[in-house]
């Protein structure tokens, strides 16, 4: 059993999220429910769960000022919230998980499993990077968090070359020839890079940065050069979008 802490000022919030657990994910087991994050504090040290559901939006302390207060975070966090664009774009880009408000069950299960699958918590770097876009509010997002077996790896978005999917795993290319292996899907992993214009799905087996695009080799679909000379197959039902991005004002 996966012991978990439930953190929201809403107590029917809490309740709700309660019973979807106790319904949809009998592998979780809810120690405690608190309505603020002070309490949520005091029940993490106690009990030291496993998966903790935090509330981003809360009075006197949020969720992120609430994880400033551990100096290590042995837990996985599964952030809820209603939709806040700006936050929810920094927890994607760190690689952290969560849900929004009303909770759909099949989104729950699916963030329980991954956090149950992550064999290593999230490092300190990442909720560091997180709250610095937080409290900072950057409008640029410089680098993202992978998961990879061994943890995570923090990654600057200009080293990107291309992401190459492997089943349930994507490698990544690197402009310094570097190879990372991320234990998450390229649907994920494009998920995490959907608000960063130069990233580009053109087949689905492949995501590129643009900015690393040497030339376009005409085709059914055709096919890419990278950089570092790599080539990269377009799909044809992708081929149309891809040019429009490359010659925007041909469209």
């Amino acid at each position: 059993m996966i012991k978990a802490i439930l953190i929201d000022d809403e107590v029917h919030c809490l309740d709700t999220l309660n019973m979807l657990i106790a319904d949809y994910c009998p592998e979780v087991e809810v120690i405690e429910q608190c309505a603020s994050a002070k309490k949520g504090v005091l029940a993490i040290e106690k009990h030291k769960p496993g998966i903790v559901f935090l509330d981003i939006e809360m009075p006197v302390m949020n969720g992120f000022e609430m994880l400033e207060y551990f100096k290590d975070i042995p837990f996985a966090v599964i952030f809820t919230t209603s939709y806040d664009q700006y936050a929810i774009k920094a927890i994607r880009f760190s690689a952290l998980d969560y849900l929004l408000k009303p909770i759909d069950p099949k989104e729950l299960i699916l963030a329980v499993r991954k956090a149950a699958a992550q064999k290593t918590a999230p490092t300190t770097e990442q909720f560091l990077m997180l709250i610095d876009q937080i409290k900072n509010k950057k409008t640029g997002f410089m680098k993202i968090a992978v998961p990879t077996l061994q943890g995570f790896e923090l990654i600057s978005l200009e080293q990107i070359l291309r992401c190459e999917a492997d089943d349930n795993y994507t490698h990544f290319y690197l402009t310094t020839r570097a190879h990372i292996t991320a234990c998450r899907s390229l649907k994920e992993i494009e998920e995490q890079l959907r608000d960063f214009e130069s990233f580009v799905r053109v087949h689905h087996s492949y995501l590129v940065n643009m900015n690393e695009i040497s030339k376009y080799v005409k085709g059914e679909g055709g096919y890419l050069i990278m950089s570092d000379g790599s080539t990269v197959d377009v799909s044809r039902s992708r081929k149309e979008m891809l040019l429009k991005k490359l010659q925007p004002n041909r469209y």
